[in-house]
């Protein structure tokens, strides 16, 4: 953000005063940026809002290093913005030095070093032990959350943490200045048209223009959007982050590339390549964006909280696994709306995501019942509670 706004950037909050309470996070980089996306966001939040002193395990640092510009892929140990950072170098790896956490979280169930959970067996006091599941609108989730789970040989419990929409459920990271950071940004417009410029190095589009931001896995489904889009009535200004989508862009337009800072048009489509976004500028971009096109898991709850109409790519699973859960986040986001808008929206996300051609144009009609419905979600799902303060408070419970 400029320096003109009067609300700091998410990351550059001021720190809660420690609390004494240490915390490990685990977290092996499957695909993509998603696992430590959101290791690194929960991080950040229960140091910065809870005064944790929290330490991270990841076992790769280039992935990491995307969403964190400043971590250097050299250094076994290192610490970023006050959170410790280790490189996990392979499953029996645990750290030089053997240090054993108040509250471990497995994530998305990485299992932890065996010389690990044995030395949290030996500990006087047994450490809470989270596994943090991912992320979905299933209605079992809320059955299964905090369940505990005993260890087969040693006398500890681990407890199953789901992030979840609905209630029951461990809710999503949401961290306490988000609100007013998204406001400080929509209301000045002075600091939009700086975002504007320095962005994508012009004035912002005309506001008959619908801006469009695109981050996707690849999708074949995307060729027939940029047609729509082309030879659409009004201007769509697309802002594409590079990326796996990058490359059916370039295609679209003939290019042998679009990278970073490239801009190209054609009929009513203008199209921005971005730079590969650090996280809190990402926040950003989904609020400079009319409608925002978002995948996996950390995106998706970004999305939410911009409160704008958007359409998920979900992590495609084998035997279509993932449609169930598709289905499962559109009940929950969907329920509301008039029949025709739920329709059009749940025609389009299964368009986008392999079944159907997307129709913008439908998509369009509905849009402003989409936009009243995208500021009526942000406050329904503020109401199960954010991730980091659900876990910080059972946490707390068990540590008494």
């Amino acid at each position: 953000m400029s320096s003109a706004s009067s609300v700091r950037p998410v990351s550059e909050q001021p720190a809660a005063a420690p609390t004494g309470i240490a915390c490990d996070i685990f977290c092996a980089v499957i695909d993509n940026f998603g696992d430590i996306g959101v290791c690194w966001r929960l991080a950040r939040q229960l140091a910065s809002e809870h005064g944790w002193q929290v330490r991270v395990f990841v076992d790769d640092l280039h992935a990491f290093q995307k969403l964190c510009p400043s971590l250097a892929l050299d250094r076994a140990r290192q610490a970023v913005g006050g959170i410790v950072v280790e490189h996990w170098h392979e499953p029996a790896h645990a750290g030089d030095t053997l240090e054993v956490a108040d509250v471990v979280i497995e994530a998305f169930g990485c299992e932890l070093p065996p010389i690990y959970v044995a030395a949290m067996a030996r500990r006087e006091r047994a450490p809470v032990w989270f596994n943090l599941e991912y992320l979905s609108g299933e209605d079992w989730v809320a059955d299964f959350h905090l369940r505990p789970s005993p260890h087969p040989r040693y006398p500890l419990t681990k407890t199953f943490f789901f992030p979840g929409l609905g209630p029951g459920t461990g809710g999503v990271l949401k961290e306490r200045s988000l609100d007013a950071a998204r406001a400080a940004f929509e209301a000045s417009q002075p600091e939009r048209e700086a975002w504007w410029l320095k962005t994508t190095g012009r004035a912002p589009p005309p506001l008959t223009a619908t801006v469009v931001s695109l981050f996707a896995y690849e999708n074949p489904a995307i060729d027939s959007l940029l047609e729509q889009w082309r030879d659409s009535a009004e201007p769509v200004v697309l802002l594409v982050p590079e990326g796996r989508i990058s490359g059916a862009v370039a295609r679209f337009f003939g290019l042998p590339a679009f990278a970073a800072g490239s801009h190209a048009e054609r009929g009513s489509l203008s199209v921005h390549a971005l730079a590969f976004i650090e996280q809190p500028g990402y926040d950003t971009l989904l609020w400079a964006s009319d409608v925002n096109f978002v995948r996996g898991e950390d995106s998706f709850v970004r999305a939410q909280w911009a409160a704008k109409p958007f359409v998920w790519h979900i992590y495609p699973q084998a035997d279509d696994a993932h449609l169930p859960k598709l289905d499962a986040a559109l009940a929950h986001y969907a329920r509301t709306l008039p029949a025709d808008a739920r329709d059009a929206l749940a025609r389009f996300w299964h368009a986008w995501n392999g079944t159907g051609r997307p129709d913008w144009a439908e998509f369009q009609r509905h849009r402003p019942a989409l936009k009243q419905r995208a500021a009526e979600w942000a406050v329904e799902l503020a109401q199960v509670g954010d991730l980091a303060g659900n876990l910080a408070l059972f946490a707390k419970s068990q540590l008494k």
